[in-house]
This record gives C-alpha cells, structure tokens and sequence, in this order.
C-alpha cells in the first residue's frame, strides 16, 4: 500500500511558524480550569507544573494555538484534554465566552503579558472540570489551589509572562475579591 501524504491543514512545520510569528499575531486559548461546588461556585483553581525552555519551573495554565479550520471551543477542549489527560472532564460550553482577550507582545511594558516569540491574541476562558486531571505532554504536575492560595504573591511570582495577572482577572470575572 502507497504512503498517504497528510493533506489537512492545520499545522505549520516549525520553520513555516516561526515564519509566521515573525509576520502577524497568531491566535491562542488560555484555560482556567476550576472546581465548582452545587451552586456553582469556584472552590479551586488548577495549575499545572512545567519547566520552561530555559530550564525554570513555573506554574502556567492551559494555553495553545487554535489551529487554522478550528472553532474555538475544540481548541479549548483539544487543550485540556492534552494538558490535563482523556478524563478531566471540562465542561466547556456549546458557545463559550472569553472573560477577557489577552494580548501577549515580544517586548515587555506594552501589556501584562508578554511572549518572547511572538505577538499573540488569547481568549480566555474559565472552564469547570469535573474529572480526574493528571498532566500531560510536558506538564511534571498539576495542582488545585484555593481561589486564597491561587491569588497568594508566592503563587502569582511562580507565574510568567502575565499568566498570574490573567489568573487574577479569572478569579475576579468568578467573584473572588482578593483581600
């Protein structure tokens, strides 16, 4: 039988994407994965352990690039569930709304988020997890947190390139008043 050649696009081979975040920003979903109690609400916070290319551990939330023929919501749920593993359960909406629009830049100072590799616009989302989370790809561990500890100087300095300041607009957009 003939190789078949994959023809679906959707994916850029690492030089076409560099490429790419050279020229124009690219499109990404970030994830707030929380516990709710019977009326709703968020009684925990997920994180998930990773070690970054420069070899520095940090906690980081569900985040990747919305592939091109992708809606938005697949992107989420393709996200979690390589993040956070098949039975984490999230319990995304048919049409779901971002709590807020994150622009990350290549340059610190023009916004709290800041990406070394490109210009990104984020949609952020809060989504409720109902499953077992273990991580995944290149994730070493994940974490519930109270909304208390999640929004904690210790937790948010574990947190680059704006994600504790997206963390703490989350918790807002859900309620939680820091104190």
């Amino acid at each position: 039988m003939a190789d078949l050649t994959e023809t679906t696009p959707g994916w850029l081979a690492p030089e076409e994407l560099e490429s790419a975040r050279a020229r124009m920003p690219v499109l990404y979903v970030d994830a707030v994965p929380v516990r709710v109690d019977d009326r709703g609400e968020v009684t925990h916070v997920g994180l998930l352990l990773r070690i970054g290319p420069d070899g520095a551990v940090s906690r980081a939330l569900v985040s990747g690039r919305v592939l091109h023929h992708e809606r938005v919501r697949d992107a989420l749920l393709r996200h979690l569930e390589k993040d956070l593993g098949p039975v984490a359960l999230p319990r995304v909406p048919a049409s779901p709304q971002p709590f807020t629009i994150a622009e990350y830049f290549p340059t610190h100072g023009i916004t709290p988020y800041h990406d070394p590799r490109q210009h990104a616009v984020s949609l952020a989302y809060v989504v409720p997890v109902a499953g077992d989370c273990r991580p995944r790809q290149d994730a070493l561990d994940f974490v519930w947190f109270t909304p208390q500890e999640a929004a904690s100087a210790v937790v948010q300095q574990e947190m680059p390139g704006g994600h504790g300041h997206l963390l703490k607009q989350a918790l807002a957009h859900v309620g939680y008043v820091a104190s």
